[in-house]
């Protein structure tokens, strides 16, 4: 399969850190749709189209806020193309599959993923939904697939790293509490109630592991958290 280059965000990358989006919230964002078959491009802009929300520009426009990618699942082929995205631009990218995987769902990760939705959940409210969210410097990811993420994360600290005495624990236990909740899928407001805290403090607590590690995003804290065997 081949899809056409552009750009994007860093989903689980640790060391880069980007400034909160300026964009102002009554803007159209711009999405440039790029799917490995006309017919998959043709779906997702009759579905955007009507949108106030976002603006389509044609493939030959450069920097659009969002990359939105139509594809069935994460070959070599996106693969590329996704770091080729992370490498050369600052356009985030949403990823629309038909299946992902535990594997493609690392690859993905790897390569900067802004977004991702599977195919099946892709009606045009979800769809800008989440082009919004990742334009304005937030992450998606369905809650099983987060939930994924942690189990594969957990099984390899306990099987692989901590055998070897290289288990980190540079999270206080709320840290690590409330981010091993984020990633089983609960929103702030869930958290707040479920550790007895106020909604100020669980977000609080997210942003100084956001900082401390100079993270894009909550996600990107959970990812990071699991990668390096913290949660």
């Amino acid at each position: 399969m081949t899809v056409a280059t552009e750009p994007q965000l860093r989903f689980v990358s640790g060391t880069h850190h980007r400034e909160p989006s300026t964009l102002s919230s009554t803007e159209p964002i711009t999405v440039c749709v790029q799917a490995a078959d006309p017919l998959s491009r043709a779906g997702a802009v009759a579905q955007l189209r009507p949108r106030p929300e976002v603006r389509l520009l044609s493939s030959e426009e450069s920097n659009p806020g969002v990359l939105l990618l139509v594809t069935d699942a994460v070959d070599d082929d996106v693969q590329v193309q996704l770091r080729r995205t992370q490498r050369t631009s600052e356009t985030r990218t949403v990823l629309v599959a038909t299946a992902i995987d535990g594997q493609q769902l690392l690859n993905a990760g790897q390569c900067g993923i802004g977004g991702i939705i599977r195919r099946a959940d892709a009606t045009p409210e979800h769809l800008v939904e989440v082009v919004t969210s990742v334009a304005r410097g937030h992450a998606h990811l369905p809650g099983d697939l987060l939930a994924h993420f942690l189990s594969e994360f957990t099984r390899v600290q306990h099987e692989v790293l901590a055998p070897r005495g290289l288990y980190a624990t540079r999270l206080s236990p709320r840290e690590r509490e409330v981010l091993r909740r984020l990633a089983e899928g609960q929103n702030t407001a869930q958290i707040a109630e479920s550790m007895s805290f106020s909604v100020r403090t669980i977000k609080n607590t997210l942003q100084k592991v956001i900082i401390r590690y100079q993270l894009p995003n909550r996600t990107a804290a959970v990812a990071f958290a699991m990668k390096e065997g913290l949660i």
